[in-house]
């Protein structure tokens, strides 16, 4: 039987910075104790339900009187920038169904499994040629920006036909969304990537080249399936999530490696191991901790009432530790049966490109621990910067050596 939430007198502020880049905030212990659900405070001072056992994360995903709609007056929001930005156009990741499934049906066929199994040549041609640049230069090296940035940069441009000349530009302008100094910088930023998708957009419209990009323009822009402006906000997630997210499962994967010398010692040992690993890398990092719903009705749920309006957050990183879904979940372990993680998130949401993640980090890690095999740390690693917990989880910097 779930036992129901104790609500606490004073709830516990999130998001909250973690103290280790690869466990969740140590203010987050109360959050574990209070299973599966209880009450956080935003920045803004306004109360919401945190979610945090993995049986009623999985329930209340599911749930269609949860909404993404993030132009709902009542939809929380966690931090000022996404406050800045919250009545921008959020197409898939920020709609319900029917509008949601018909947007996602339209990119699905892009992103099977049978289509990302073709990419992975190109895939491990990239990776190579990333670490043939770093073996040339030489250690150390400092590793996000000479590889792990790169590489899903390098293939969501491919994917989608976005010049990755310009990568610069708009690894930069996610930099500032995502985690701007103020909310007016994530604003610009937003402006800046809407304004470059746009112009690409209309460029291909006059001279269509290879990609999801053009795909999209032919079968849906030109029938009206799409409106410019949802193109643009589809092509600005996808451009994002693309990147984003990868980038920092392979920057925080391969600290967390390295942290880890058993385990690591046990993959290099059994290469046929890592599709497990990459598996409960994603549950124990949690890099994307604070899905984001509100409630469109009442709904009793593990003994609590959530009611109509109310805003619902789920904490990944404490989903994902729980003890009743993984046993000794502080522990890393390729061996689990339980493969249940939300890292990806679950129900109509969970995220479209897995498949394209999970071979990006299969090949990178695989690939750079056979070509570096004394690869170490460049720094003590208390001194290594990792992001703040009101963004994606991740690395700022990874210096290392070999």
């Amino acid at each position: 039987m779930t036992k129901p939430a104790v609500t606490q007198s004073e709830p516990v502020a999130f998001p909250q910075d973690r103290t280790c880049p690869y466990h969740p905030p140590a203010a987050y212990d109360p959050l574990r104790s209070e299973r599966p659900l209880t009450r956080v405070t935003l920045y803004d001072g306004r109360d919401v339900w945190v979610v945090t056992g993995h049986s009623t994360a999985r329930e209340l995903l599911a749930d269609p009187r949860l909404s993404s709609d993030r132009n709902k007056d009542t939809f929380p929001a966690t931090n000022p920038r996404f406050a800045a930005v919250r009545d921008r156009r959020v197409t898939l990741l920020g709609m319900d169904d029917p509008q949601h499934r018909t947007q996602r049906r339209m990119l699905v066929p892009n992103f099977t499994l049978k289509r990302v199994n073709v990419l992975r040549p190109r895939i491990q041609e990239t990776v190579d040629r990333l670490l043939d640049a770093v073996e040339a230069a030489g250690p150390p090296v400092e590793l996000v920006s000479a590889f792990a940035l790169p590489l899903p940069s390098m293939v969501i441009c491919a994917l989608l036909g976005v010049p990755y000349a310009d990568h610069e530009f708009f690894e930069e302008q996610s930099r500032r969304l995502l985690r701007g100094p103020t909310p007016a910088d994530t604003q610009d930023a937003r402006d800046r990537l809407d304004a470059y998708l746009g112009d690409l957009i209309d460029a291909k419209r006059e001279q269509p080249g290879d990609g999801l990009l053009d795909e999209l323009i032919e079968e849906q822009l030109r029938d009206g399936g799409l409106d410019r402006s949802e193109l643009v906000s589809l092509a600005t997630l996808l451009l994002i999530a693309g990147h984003e997210t990868t980038a920092n499962m392979i920057s925080l994967g391969t600290f967390t490696l390295l942290r880890h010398p058993e385990q690591l010692a046990e993959l290099r040992g059994d290469p046929g191991l890592m599709s497990a690993a990459v598996e409960e890398l994603l549950r124990f990092l949690s890099i994307a901790d604070g899905l984001i719903r509100v409630a469109t009705e009442d709904i009793e749920v593990a003994g609590c009432t959530i009611r109509a309006d109310e805003g619902v957050l789920f904490s990944t990183s404490v989903i994902n530790r729980d003890t009743a879904a993984f046993p000794e979940p502080d522990l890393l372990d390729w061996h689990r049966t339980n493969r249940h993680h939300v890292a990806f998130g679950f129900g109509i949401h969970q995220c479209l490109g897995q498949n394209l993640a999970r071979a990006e980090l299969e090949l990178a890690l695989s690939t750079l621990f056979d070509r570096l095999p004394g690869l170490r740390l460049a720094a003590p690693p208390e001194e290594i910067p990792f992001k703040p917990g009101d963004t994606i989880q991740g690395m700022l910097e990874l210096p290392v050596t070999w």
